[in-house]
């Protein structure tokens, strides 16, 4: 893809990236995907949380997010305050620049219209408020594509959220609440689509057991993956986050010694570097040879993981992904709509558990139900992957139509202005 004068089209992506977190580099990795094989000829680099991994994972130019370095870090002394303060100033022109120089910038998936774990206006929210805003003033198509919202009680991170939205060239939602969440906040979301989340585009090749009615390989008989979360609630738990933190780390590790004593292979699995406290909290307190623990590097790897067991329980939204794309009978620790919406739509929404309030007994009531009816949730997940690769072939082909316009393509039908 070229632009009128011949040169390459210049695609930025936008968001915390190569920053630990596993779901939003799959999100990356599936834009990616579609960059190289619907647009080969267009020059990409990033603007992201960490540009060192990205530039070596996925091999295009990456430029540090924020200007000042301590950004995501406590700032207690004057020093870490002041240069906080100054970095919100020098953002707005790095970001202008960066976006100057690009003809289209994709902020790939990630639930960043929401702030369902604790979030800081000044953080994130606004650094996507300078992108979009910058597009709109500079002209730079800003897509937000397959993203996640939802309700924002604080006023200040609400009104960044919205108004990066409404400058954005193009929406779209990873689910039916986000696209509701962000119409109540006063964004008109009429031309906005939903579809399946972007990492259901990523390829499974060899993911998957390829004997449907034998066990998985790779794993011992049996095997449960749970997935775990440093969760402490959302943005608006912050007084409680320590009693919520306590009780879902009891709760879950009271089920995971449940597993263990029914003679069950548990293998935790996380989804972010900061969750790794929490498996370690979990082994030292089951002590058992049956518990171990994944060391993820990716999405692919959670595949693996997932499509290797015969259950899995989880919490975080992107381990809930894997399982379900690899096909494997899910329960959802839910700790959002995100992960009641995305459960429902792969026809499992009769097996979510409140991460808030774990209760062991009844959890494992649910997961022996879960386990009843395995052979025909497995045959109902592939029906519903395949109807989710439907979906995002469609979102990814009117990506093309809202970004890539071709020369003789109407303007207004490709460029959405969204007020």
């Amino acid at each position: 893809m070229t632009s009128a004068d011949g040169t390459p089209v210049r695609v930025g992506v936008f968001g915390l990236l190569g920053s630990g977190n596993l779901g939003n580099d799959g999100s990356l990795e599936a834009v990616l995907g579609y960059l190289r094989a619907e647009h080969p000829e267009a020059a990409v680099d990033a603007l992201c949380g960490g540009p060192e991994i990205v530039g070596a994972r996925y091999g295009i130019p990456a430029t540090r997010l924020h200007w000042y370095r301590g950004e995501y870090r406590t700032a207690s002394r004057a020093g870490a305050v002041a240069g906080k303060g100054l970095g919100k100033v020098v953002d707005i022109f790095r970001t202008a620049a960066w976006v100057r120089r690009h003809d289209v910038v994709i902020v790939p998936g990630m639930g960043v219209l929401e702030a369902t774990l604790p979030l800081r206006p000044w953080g994130f929210p606004y650094a996507l408020f300078l992108l979009c805003a910058s597009g709109r003033l500079l002209g730079t198509r800003v897509a937000l594509v397959g993203v996640g919202a939802g309700p924002i009680g604080n006023r200040l991170t609400r009104a960044l959220v919205r108004g990066a939205a409404r400058c954005a060239a193009y929406r779209s939602y990873r689910d039916a609440p986000s696209r509701d969440a962000m119409r109540t906040m006063g964004v008109d979301t009429s031309r906005d689509e939903v579809y399946p989340d972007l990492a259901f585009a990523l390829p499974t090749d060899g993911a998957l057991p390829t004997d449907e009615g034998s066990a998985p390989t790779g794993r011992p008989a049996g095997t449960v993956c749970v997935g775990v979360m440093d969760f402490h609630g959302g943005d608006d738990d912050r007084a409680r986050a320590e009693e919520i933190h306590r009780r879902y780390l009891d709760g879950t590790t009271r089920f995971v010694r449940a597993l263990v004593e029914d003679g069950r292979p548990v293998r935790l699995l996380t989804g972010d570097a900061c969750d790794a406290p929490v498996v370690d909290a979990i082994l030292a307190a089951v002590d058992s040879p049956l518990v171990t623990a994944a060391r993820a590097a990716s999405l692919a790897d959670l595949m693996k993981e997932t499509a290797a067991a015969d259950s899995v329980v989880a919490t975080r939204y992107h381990n809930l992904v894997c399982a379900l794309k690899a096909g494997t009978p899910t329960l959802a620790l839910s700790y959002a709509a995100k992960s009641d919406a995305l459960m429902d739509r792969m026809g499992l929404g009769a097996y979510c558990h409140p991460a808030r309030d774990v209760d062991p007994d009844r959890l494992l009531a649910q997961f022996r139900a879960l386990e009843e009816r395995s052979a025909q949730l497995r045959h109902t997940l592939a029906e519903r992957n395949l109807v989710a690769a439907r979906q995002l072939a469609h979102q990814f082909s009117a990506l093309t139509a809202a970004l890539f316009p071709a020369p003789d393509r109407a303007t207004p039908h490709a460029l959405r202005e969204n007020t």
